[in-house]
């Protein structure tokens, strides 16, 4: 009853990551207008899909960006519970693979109307440390793992000039 997803941290060949501003809000959650809307791409696994080429088409929709790298993949899933209230078919919540992939192209290369379905309105560089801070909070606990998970590759980039 978890639905398979895949999410993406685009790592700057500096180590910053790419955030999103999603469209609308979490008003229905009783969250302010403007709140906890930065998250990275994520989406959906179709049946049969490979990890990687859900990544690659779950960011080229999302952002626009084709020019990346895959990096590496967690070993495991991670999962959360949506909150009450909230309906995603008859799915209790997602279990999620990241993936870590480095962004070969220029920052013109992104564009967020690039599918017919705009997750994004807005997008920005920033530090992995920040992830946990800018999602909603029930996605918190899966975004605070992946954070841990991904900080030697991010100081791996940081340092290898």
């Amino acid at each position: 009853r978890y639905r398979p997803n895949i999410g993406v941290v685009l790592f700057h060949h500096d180590g910053r990551v790419w955030f999103g501003r999603r469209v609308g809000d979490f008003a229905d959650l009783g969250e302010g207008p403007d709140q906890w809307r930065w998250q990275m791409p994520q989406g959906g696994i179709d049946k049969g899909e490979a990890f990687e080429t859900a990544a690659l088409r779950e960011l080229s929709e999302e952002t626009g960006v084709t020019s990346a790298r895959l990096l590496t993949i967690t070993p495991g899933w991670l999962a959360y519970d949506f909150p009450a209230g909230y309906k995603k078919k008859n799915w209790i919540g997602q279990r999620q693979k990241w993936a870590a992939m480095l962004f070969e192209g220029d920052d013109s290369e992104i564009d967020l109307v690039a599918d017919d379905h705009q997750e994004f309105d807005d997008w920005r560089w920033g530090e992995l440390e920040d992830a946990s801070k800018l999602i909603v909070p029930f996605k918190r606990k899966v975004y605070e793992e992946m954070v841990r998970g991904f900080l030697p590759l991010r100081d791996f980039l940081r340092n290898r000039k």
